[in-house]
Protein backbone atom coordinates (compact mmCIF):
# COMPACT_ATOMS: atom_id res chain seq x y z
CA UNK A 1 0.00 0.00 0.00
CA UNK A 2 1.47 3.89 -0.79
CA UNK A 3 -0.53 5.41 1.84
CA UNK A 4 0.10 8.30 3.87
CA UNK A 5 -1.32 6.24 6.66
CA UNK A 6 1.23 4.12 6.49
CA UNK A 7 3.53 6.54 7.42
CA UNK A 8 1.48 7.57 10.12
CA UNK A 9 1.39 3.97 11.38
CA UNK A 10 4.83 3.54 11.65
CA UNK A 11 5.62 7.30 12.84
CA UNK A 12 3.26 6.31 15.33
CA UNK A 13 4.77 2.97 16.28
CA UNK A 14 8.24 4.34 16.52
CA UNK A 15 7.34 7.23 18.68
CA UNK A 16 4.84 6.54 20.63
CA UNK A 17 4.20 2.71 21.38
CA UNK A 18 8.40 2.36 21.63
CA UNK A 19 8.95 5.56 22.21
CA UNK A 20 12.75 4.92 20.45
CA UNK A 21 16.17 6.31 21.45
CA UNK A 22 19.47 6.31 19.54
CA UNK A 23 20.47 3.50 21.67
CA UNK A 24 17.34 1.71 20.82
CA UNK A 25 17.99 -2.48 18.98
CA UNK A 26 14.71 -3.08 17.66
CA UNK A 27 13.03 -6.57 16.52
CA UNK A 28 11.12 -6.14 13.59
CA UNK A 29 9.01 -9.85 13.33
CA UNK A 30 6.58 -9.82 10.15
CA UNK A 31 6.16 -11.66 7.05
CA UNK A 32 7.13 -10.30 3.75
CA UNK A 33 3.37 -9.76 3.42
CA UNK A 34 3.73 -6.71 5.60
CA UNK A 35 6.40 -5.13 3.58
CA UNK A 36 5.53 -1.21 3.19
CA UNK A 37 4.97 -0.60 7.20
CA UNK A 38 8.65 -2.76 7.34
CA UNK A 39 10.00 -0.38 5.42
CA UNK A 40 8.63 2.32 6.99
CA UNK A 41 8.95 1.54 10.64
CA UNK A 42 12.73 0.26 9.24
CA UNK A 43 13.16 4.23 8.17
CA UNK A 44 11.43 5.81 10.88
CA UNK A 45 13.76 3.48 13.08
CA UNK A 46 16.99 4.88 11.14
CA UNK A 47 16.01 8.42 11.74
CA UNK A 48 15.49 8.26 15.56
CA UNK A 49 19.14 6.88 15.59
CA UNK A 50 18.36 3.19 16.80
CA UNK A 51 19.54 -0.12 15.30
CA UNK A 52 16.26 -1.77 13.68
CA UNK A 53 16.90 -5.92 12.60
CA UNK A 54 14.25 -7.12 10.98
CA UNK A 55 13.80 -10.55 11.30
CA UNK A 56 11.34 -11.37 8.72
CA UNK A 57 9.53 -15.15 9.03
CA UNK A 58 7.95 -17.16 6.04
CA UNK A 59 4.75 -18.31 7.57
CA UNK A 60 4.85 -21.91 6.17
CA UNK A 61 7.78 -22.84 7.86
CA UNK A 62 5.89 -22.71 11.03
CA UNK A 63 3.59 -25.18 9.71
CA UNK A 64 6.71 -27.43 8.53
CA UNK A 65 8.20 -27.55 12.16
CA UNK A 66 4.55 -28.44 13.86
CA UNK A 67 3.98 -31.05 11.95
CA UNK A 68 7.63 -32.75 11.26
CA UNK A 69 9.61 -31.45 14.45
CA UNK A 70 11.08 -33.79 16.71
CA UNK A 71 9.71 -32.99 20.50
CA UNK A 72 13.81 -31.48 21.15
CA UNK A 73 12.70 -28.97 18.04
CA UNK A 74 9.40 -28.23 19.25
CA UNK A 75 10.39 -27.06 22.87
CA UNK A 76 14.07 -25.56 21.86
CA UNK A 77 14.24 -22.30 21.60
CA UNK A 78 15.71 -20.20 18.14
CA UNK A 79 19.42 -19.57 19.00
CA UNK A 80 18.36 -15.85 17.22
CA UNK A 81 15.46 -15.78 19.15
CA UNK A 82 17.31 -16.17 22.29
CA UNK A 83 20.62 -13.92 21.38
CA UNK A 84 17.15 -11.37 20.65
CA UNK A 85 15.90 -11.28 24.09
CA UNK A 86 19.07 -10.62 25.69
CA UNK A 87 19.92 -8.23 23.42
CA UNK A 88 16.59 -6.07 21.58
CA UNK A 89 15.76 -3.38 23.95
CA UNK A 90 12.41 -3.12 21.64
CA UNK A 91 10.47 -5.52 19.77
CA UNK A 92 7.40 -4.93 17.12
CA UNK A 93 5.66 -8.21 16.02
CA UNK A 94 3.66 -7.25 13.03
CA UNK A 95 0.86 -10.21 12.51
CA UNK A 96 0.71 -10.36 9.02
CA UNK A 97 -0.99 -13.99 7.84
CA UNK A 98 -1.26 -15.02 4.07
CA UNK A 99 -3.90 -17.29 5.74
CA UNK A 100 -5.17 -16.89 9.53
CA UNK A 101 -6.45 -21.14 9.33
CA UNK A 102 -2.71 -22.18 8.78
CA UNK A 103 -2.09 -23.92 11.77
CA UNK A 104 -5.88 -24.74 12.70
CA UNK A 105 -5.31 -28.73 12.02
CA UNK A 106 -1.91 -29.05 14.28
CA UNK A 107 -2.67 -31.46 17.09
CA UNK A 108 -3.05 -29.02 19.92
CA UNK A 109 -0.28 -30.94 21.93
CA UNK A 110 2.07 -30.09 19.47
CA UNK A 111 1.27 -26.50 19.29
CA UNK A 112 1.59 -26.26 23.11
CA UNK A 113 5.01 -27.82 22.67
CA UNK A 114 5.86 -24.99 20.94
CA UNK A 115 4.49 -22.61 23.23
CA UNK A 116 7.14 -24.45 26.05
CA UNK A 117 9.96 -23.00 23.95
CA UNK A 118 8.84 -19.74 24.13
CA UNK A 119 7.87 -19.48 28.01
CA UNK A 120 11.79 -18.91 29.06
CA UNK A 121 12.25 -16.30 26.43
CA UNK A 122 9.23 -14.65 27.84
CA UNK A 123 10.47 -14.67 31.63
CA UNK A 124 13.62 -12.73 30.07
CA UNK A 125 11.25 -10.21 28.01
CA UNK A 126 9.54 -9.81 31.20
CA UNK A 127 12.57 -9.55 33.83
CA UNK A 128 13.70 -6.64 31.12
CA UNK A 129 10.53 -5.10 30.69
CA UNK A 130 9.72 -4.78 34.50
CA UNK A 131 13.34 -3.64 35.04
CA UNK A 132 13.10 -1.16 32.64
CA UNK A 133 15.40 -1.97 29.66
CA UNK A 134 12.75 -3.49 26.82
CA UNK A 135 9.42 -2.08 25.51
CA UNK A 136 7.37 -4.43 23.12
CA UNK A 137 4.23 -3.76 20.90
CA UNK A 138 2.12 -6.10 18.16
CA UNK A 139 0.03 -4.45 15.70
CA UNK A 140 -1.62 -6.43 12.79
CA UNK A 141 -1.31 -6.04 9.11
CA UNK A 142 -4.74 -5.54 6.42
CA UNK A 143 -3.90 -9.18 4.43
CA UNK A 144 -6.37 -11.13 1.86
CA UNK A 145 -6.30 -13.65 4.77
CA UNK A 146 -7.49 -11.34 7.28
CA UNK A 147 -10.26 -9.92 5.83
CA UNK A 148 -12.10 -12.98 4.74
CA UNK A 149 -12.11 -13.96 8.10
CA UNK A 150 -13.71 -10.65 9.12
CA UNK A 151 -16.60 -11.30 6.19
CA UNK A 152 -15.01 -8.21 4.59
CA UNK A 153 -13.04 -7.60 1.53
CA UNK A 154 -9.13 -6.61 1.91
CA UNK A 155 -10.21 -3.26 1.25
CA UNK A 156 -13.04 -2.40 3.54
CA UNK A 157 -10.43 -4.56 6.17
CA UNK A 158 -7.81 -2.17 5.57
CA UNK A 159 -9.84 0.80 6.09
CA UNK A 160 -11.39 -1.13 9.42
CA UNK A 161 -7.49 -1.18 10.42
CA UNK A 162 -6.43 2.20 9.27
CA UNK A 163 -9.91 4.00 11.62
CA UNK A 164 -9.61 1.80 14.41
CA UNK A 165 -6.03 2.51 14.70
CA UNK A 166 -6.99 6.68 14.50
CA UNK A 167 -4.64 6.74 11.76
CA UNK A 168 -6.72 8.83 9.31
CA UNK A 169 -6.91 11.44 11.95
CA UNK A 170 -3.38 13.63 11.38
CA UNK A 171 -2.44 13.17 14.50
CA UNK A 172 -2.89 9.58 16.06
CA UNK A 173 -0.76 10.26 18.77
CA UNK A 174 -2.98 12.93 20.17
CA UNK A 175 -6.40 10.64 19.54
CA UNK A 176 -4.27 7.51 21.65
CA UNK A 177 -3.47 10.54 24.72
CA UNK A 178 -6.82 11.51 24.91
CA UNK A 179 -7.87 7.54 25.20
CA UNK A 180 -5.47 6.98 27.63
CA UNK A 181 -6.87 10.13 29.84
CA UNK A 182 -10.18 8.84 29.50
CA UNK A 183 -9.23 5.24 30.32
CA UNK A 184 -7.08 6.16 33.68
CA UNK A 185 -9.87 7.97 34.89
CA UNK A 186 -11.66 4.23 34.83
CA UNK A 187 -8.69 3.07 36.40
CA UNK A 188 -8.22 5.64 39.02
CA UNK A 189 -11.62 4.68 40.26
CA UNK A 190 -10.96 1.42 40.31
CA UNK A 191 -8.56 1.25 43.01
CA UNK A 192 -9.37 0.03 45.74
CA UNK A 193 -12.45 -2.15 44.56
CA UNK A 194 -13.02 -5.77 45.54
CA UNK A 195 -15.96 -7.35 43.85
CA UNK A 196 -17.46 -7.29 40.36
CA UNK A 197 -20.33 -8.94 39.52
CA UNK A 198 -21.58 -9.54 35.24
CA UNK A 199 -25.00 -9.92 34.45
CA UNK A 200 -26.49 -10.47 31.26
CA UNK A 201 -28.22 -12.84 29.10
CA UNK A 202 -26.47 -16.61 29.93
CA UNK A 203 -24.06 -14.60 32.57
CA UNK A 204 -23.92 -14.22 36.24
CA UNK A 205 -20.42 -14.01 37.40
CA UNK A 206 -19.42 -12.85 40.61
CA UNK A 207 -15.31 -12.34 41.17
CA UNK A 208 -12.63 -10.68 43.33
CA UNK A 209 -10.44 -7.54 42.12
CA UNK A 210 -9.25 -6.96 45.33
CA UNK A 211 -6.05 -5.46 45.89
CA UNK A 212 -5.12 -6.28 42.28
CA UNK A 213 -3.82 -3.78 39.71
CA UNK A 214 -5.84 -2.52 37.03
CA UNK A 215 -3.56 -1.77 33.85
CA UNK A 216 -4.28 1.52 31.49
CA UNK A 217 -3.98 -0.24 28.07
CA UNK A 218 -3.39 2.70 25.85
CA UNK A 219 -2.37 1.47 22.42
CA UNK A 220 1.23 1.25 23.26
CA UNK A 221 1.72 -2.52 23.69
CA UNK A 222 -1.40 -3.67 21.54
CA UNK A 223 -1.55 -0.93 18.82
CA UNK A 224 -4.69 -0.59 18.52
CA UNK A 225 -5.66 -0.91 22.13
CA UNK A 226 -8.90 0.56 23.96
CA UNK A 227 -9.20 -1.65 27.20
CA UNK A 228 -8.26 -1.55 30.91
CA UNK A 229 -7.29 -4.67 31.95
CA UNK A 230 -6.43 -6.53 35.68
CA UNK A 231 -5.74 -10.49 36.90
CA UNK A 232 -8.82 -11.46 39.43
CA UNK A 233 -7.99 -13.52 42.47
CA UNK A 234 -7.44 -16.80 41.21
CA UNK A 235 -10.08 -19.00 43.30
CA UNK A 236 -13.01 -16.38 43.03
CA UNK A 237 -14.87 -16.86 40.13
CA UNK A 238 -18.42 -17.84 40.78
CA UNK A 239 -21.14 -18.42 38.29
CA UNK A 240 -21.57 -19.07 34.77
CA UNK A 241 -20.92 -16.56 31.35
CA UNK A 242 -21.47 -17.04 28.17
CA UNK A 243 -19.55 -15.75 25.18
CA UNK A 244 -21.50 -15.37 21.90
CA UNK A 245 -18.54 -13.54 20.10
CA UNK A 246 -16.01 -16.50 18.38
CA UNK A 247 -13.44 -17.06 20.34
CA UNK A 248 -10.67 -18.20 18.35
CA UNK A 249 -7.35 -19.64 19.59
CA UNK A 250 -4.34 -21.47 17.17
CA UNK A 251 -6.54 -20.52 13.89
CA UNK A 252 -9.50 -22.67 15.57
CA UNK A 253 -12.94 -20.49 15.85
CA UNK A 254 -15.13 -21.46 18.48
CA UNK A 255 -18.05 -20.35 19.14
CA UNK A 256 -21.01 -19.89 21.74
CA UNK A 257 -18.90 -21.10 24.66
CA UNK A 258 -20.43 -21.69 28.01
CA UNK A 259 -18.07 -21.51 31.02
CA UNK A 260 -19.72 -22.37 34.64
CA UNK A 261 -17.07 -21.20 37.35
CA UNK A 262 -16.96 -22.58 40.88
CA UNK A 263 -14.19 -21.65 43.55
CA UNK A 264 -11.97 -19.74 40.45
CA UNK A 265 -12.28 -23.11 38.06
CA UNK A 266 -13.72 -24.01 35.29
CA UNK A 267 -16.09 -26.95 36.43
CA UNK A 268 -18.22 -27.00 33.04
CA UNK A 269 -17.29 -25.83 29.99
CA UNK A 270 -19.48 -26.09 26.22
CA UNK A 271 -19.44 -24.66 23.07
CA UNK A 272 -21.59 -24.85 19.85
CA UNK A 273 -18.79 -25.17 17.63
CA UNK A 274 -15.35 -26.65 18.26
CA UNK A 275 -16.37 -27.98 21.69
CA UNK A 276 -13.82 -30.90 21.67
CA UNK A 277 -11.18 -28.28 20.80
CA UNK A 278 -12.10 -25.99 23.99
CA UNK A 279 -12.03 -29.52 26.46
CA UNK A 280 -8.56 -30.05 24.83
CA UNK A 281 -7.34 -26.44 26.22
CA UNK A 282 -8.90 -26.56 28.96
CA UNK A 283 -6.77 -29.80 29.99
CA UNK A 284 -3.58 -28.33 28.97
CA UNK A 285 -2.29 -27.81 32.40
CA UNK A 286 -3.50 -27.31 36.04
CA UNK A 287 -3.67 -23.42 35.22
CA UNK A 288 -5.51 -23.29 31.99
CA UNK A 289 -8.99 -23.88 33.98
CA UNK A 290 -8.48 -20.62 35.93
CA UNK A 291 -8.27 -16.86 35.12
CA UNK A 292 -5.58 -14.74 34.40
CA UNK A 293 -7.31 -11.57 33.22
CA UNK A 294 -10.63 -9.72 33.13
CA UNK A 295 -10.74 -6.29 30.96
CA UNK A 296 -12.99 -3.43 30.01
CA UNK A 297 -13.42 -2.91 25.40
CA UNK A 298 -13.19 0.45 25.16
CA UNK A 299 -12.31 1.27 21.64
CA UNK A 300 -15.65 2.69 20.18
CA UNK A 301 -14.52 2.82 16.95
CA UNK A 302 -14.24 -1.13 16.94
CA UNK A 303 -18.13 -1.96 16.32
CA UNK A 304 -17.78 -5.64 14.89
CA UNK A 305 -16.52 -9.29 15.29
CA UNK A 306 -13.51 -9.60 12.91
CA UNK A 307 -12.35 -13.16 14.78
CA UNK A 308 -9.00 -11.18 15.48
CA UNK A 309 -8.81 -10.98 19.15
CA UNK A 310 -6.37 -7.73 18.62
CA UNK A 311 -9.53 -5.98 17.57
CA UNK A 312 -12.04 -8.27 19.33
CA UNK A 313 -11.19 -7.67 22.65
CA UNK A 314 -11.35 -4.18 21.85
CA UNK A 315 -14.91 -3.64 21.19
CA UNK A 316 -16.22 -0.82 23.26
CA UNK A 317 -18.87 -1.85 25.80
CA UNK A 318 -17.46 -5.44 25.91
CA UNK A 319 -15.84 -7.41 28.34
CA UNK A 320 -13.34 -9.90 28.16
CA UNK A 321 -11.59 -12.88 30.51
CA UNK A 322 -8.92 -15.02 29.47
CA UNK A 323 -8.07 -18.70 30.65
CA UNK A 324 -4.60 -19.18 31.81
CA UNK A 325 -1.84 -17.37 32.57
CA UNK A 326 -2.09 -13.73 34.46
CA UNK A 327 -0.09 -10.79 33.72
CA UNK A 328 2.16 -9.98 36.83
CA UNK A 329 2.05 -6.26 36.59
CA UNK A 330 -1.84 -6.91 37.53
CA UNK A 331 -0.56 -8.75 40.51
CA UNK A 332 -2.24 -12.06 39.11
CA UNK A 333 -0.81 -15.58 40.14
CA UNK A 334 -1.57 -17.79 37.80
CA UNK A 335 0.56 -19.72 35.43
CA UNK A 336 -0.43 -21.41 32.41
CA UNK A 337 1.17 -22.00 28.69
CA UNK A 338 -2.49 -20.96 27.97
CA UNK A 339 -3.70 -17.55 27.66
CA UNK A 340 -6.89 -17.74 25.84
CA UNK A 341 -9.15 -14.13 25.63
CA UNK A 342 -13.19 -14.75 25.41
CA UNK A 343 -15.28 -11.89 25.02
CA UNK A 344 -18.60 -11.37 26.49
CA UNK A 345 -20.76 -9.21 24.62
CA UNK A 346 -22.97 -6.43 26.99
CA UNK A 347 -24.26 -3.98 24.36
CA UNK A 348 -27.61 -4.91 23.99
CA UNK A 349 -28.12 -6.13 27.70
CA UNK A 350 -25.69 -6.61 30.67
CA UNK A 351 -24.39 -4.92 33.65
CA UNK A 352 -21.42 -4.93 35.50
CA UNK A 353 -21.11 -3.99 38.84
CA UNK A 354 -18.40 -2.98 41.00
CA UNK A 355 -19.14 -3.58 44.83
CA UNK A 356 -22.11 -1.49 44.97
CA UNK A 357 -22.24 0.72 42.08
CA UNK A 358 -23.35 -0.21 38.61
CA UNK A 359 -20.17 0.73 36.26
CA UNK A 360 -21.26 -0.74 33.25
CA UNK A 361 -24.83 -0.75 31.48
CA UNK A 362 -25.65 -2.07 27.79
CA UNK A 363 -22.04 -1.10 27.04
CA UNK A 364 -21.98 2.04 28.55
CA UNK A 365 -19.45 3.21 31.60
CA UNK A 366 -21.83 5.07 33.89
CA UNK A 367 -19.08 6.13 36.55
Amino acid sequence: MNDIRIERWAHTLVHYCLYLKPVDILSIQATPLAAPLIEAVYREALRVGAQPVPLIELEGLAEILLREGNDSQLTTPSPVALAMAEKATARLNIQSSSNPKALSTVPPERSAKRRQASRSLMSTFRQREQAGDFRWCGTLYPTAGYAQEANMSLKEFEEFVFDVCFLNDPDPIARWKELASQQQHYVDWLVGKKQVHVLGEGTDLKLSIADRVFINSDGKRNFPSGEFFTGPIENSANGVIQFDIPATYDGRSVEGVRLVFREGKVVEASARQGNDYLQQMLNLDEGARYLGEFAFGNNMRVTHATKQILFDEKIGGTIHMALGASYPETGGLNRSALHWDMVCDLRTSGEVWIDDTIFLKNGKVLI
